[in-house]
């Protein structure tokens, strides 16, 4: 095989990517390696996501709803696995392999990133460990995320988001007041430790422009669960109040809720003594503004039920969106509960470009969340679709690793990619 060249991550002239040059790799499935990685390839870094073959990451199998027949062509591309991965190339490895690893080291001395969320310890055990690849690539960022991080009693449990929610305490404060506690929505523990991640991947790299040396980073879902409770757990630590389920009430401030119209239910607030006494004008009772139950806000949300009630019988006499247009005329936060086919539908979002379409292919054009952030000079870029299952897998070992195409098949014949 041919001597390995230097890096291949560095480019020659500037590229208006914010991360082009950067070379990531990924040996991260289902969300939170994988979605931090997604937001690195977004703003231009080459991610290599390395997939078991024949397999893949497990979250292909998520669905339905699925890009084709998965059942003809398993593992196929839910729509899960979709949502967060593109911008990526598929190179499928064995890492149980010894030729498997070898494929893993020789990458991991070219990259600028690696990203994994293997049970603790799992990685050391096939010498694919920080300690490890850091000897031949001091300059590399080894992001290690986890369920419960890579030090304590639980260090090596499982994580998942589901379960992390409960025993992070975020269930202890969603849901109705009676009735069983509910999950967020959305897997919001999983994706804000991918957020975290790459907020930090990205510190790392600063430290990096400064000392030359990359360095461990260990992220976990508890932890991040735990830094989401934000205020909630600021009530507890500063005030020593437990939180209870409120709904859809804020625990600090009042009004600030669903309300429900004649036809259906919106949201409204009023945050501060002038949009408070904006709001009563509008609903014509300004006796309210200097009522003692509800002059300022730790009145209000003292006396919440008694003002909840107070302003429902207001907005049960007319239309969610007849309130809502005079509400917005009249600069009082508020605005409608939509379904998801609503908010792609909506001006702003239209606007602000939070659809993106790219073309797949197999399954033509797909659709996708737009960028959250909005670069004046250096914009984030869908460069690549989701990748079909080893995708790339001879374009990067010829690419990166100077294989030759013959050594590439022997490899696949032997089960090693």
């Amino acid at each position: 095989m041919a001597e390995q060249t230097t890096s291949q991550n560095s480019h020659t002239e500037w590229d208006k990517r914010p991360l082009a040059g950067l070379l990531v790799l990924d040996i991260s499935r289902a969300l939170a390696g994988p979605y931090c990685t997604m937001m690195l390839g977004d703003l231009g870094a080459d991610v290599i996501k390395i997939e078991q073959p024949g397999r893949g990451d497990e979250s292909r199998g998520w669905g339905p709803p699925f890009v084709g027949d998965p059942y003809e062509s398993y593992p196929g591309e839910s729509a899960y696995f979709m949502a967060i991965n593109r911008s990526k190339r598929s190179l499928t490895v064995n890492l149980k392999s010894a030729a498997g690893q070898d494929i893993i080291k020789r990458l991991a001395a070219l990259s600028d990133v690696l990203v994994e969320n293997f049970r603790t310890g799992s990685l050391e055990k096939l010498g694919l460990g920080y300690d490890d690849l850091h000897a031949s690539n001091p300059g590399l960022v080894y992001c290690s995320i986890s369920g419960y991080g890579r030090t304590g009693p639980y260090a090596k449990r499982p994580g998942y988001d589901f379960i992390i929610q409960a025993e992070g305490g975020i269930m202890g404060v969603t849901g109705p007041v009676e009735g069983p506690p509910y999950r967020v929505g959305v897997s919001i523990v999983d994706i804000t430790t991918g957020m975290f991640a790459s907020t930090a991947i990205l510190a790392a790299l600063r430290a990096r422009d400064l000392t030359g040396e990359g360095q461990l980073l260990d992220l976990s879902l508890l932890d991040s669960q735990v830094a989401l409770l934000a205020n909630v757990a600021s009530n507890y630590l500063v005030g020593g109040v437990e939180p209870a389920r409120m709904g859809n009430a804020h625990f600090n401030i009042a009004p600030y809720e669903v309300f429900r119209a004649r036809d259906r239910w919106f949201t409204l607030g009023a945050l501060n003594a002038r949009q408070w006494g904006m709001l009563c004008e509008f609903v014509e009772m300004p006796e309210l503004v200097d009522d003692p139950h509800f002059a300022d806000n730790p009145s209000r949300v003292a006396n919440r039920d008694a003002l909840s009630e107070i302003l429902n019988q207001v907005f049960a006499t007319r239309d969610a969106a007849e309130w809502l247009g005079k509400l917005q005329e009249a600069g009082i936060p508020s605005g409608p509960i939509n379904a998801i086919k609503d908010v792609f539908n909506h001006p702003q979002a239209e606007t602000r470009e939070l659809k993106l379409e790219i073309e797949h292919p197999t399954a033509g054009l797909v659709g996708f969340p737009g960028f959250p952030y909005k670069f004046s000079e250096t914009p984030a870029e869908l460069r690549r679709p989701p990748p079909l299952l080893g995708e790339h897998t001879d374009e990067v070992l010829v690419e990166l690793l100077n294989y030759t195409l013959p050594e590439v098949t022997s490899l696949r014949e032997a089960g090693v990619v």
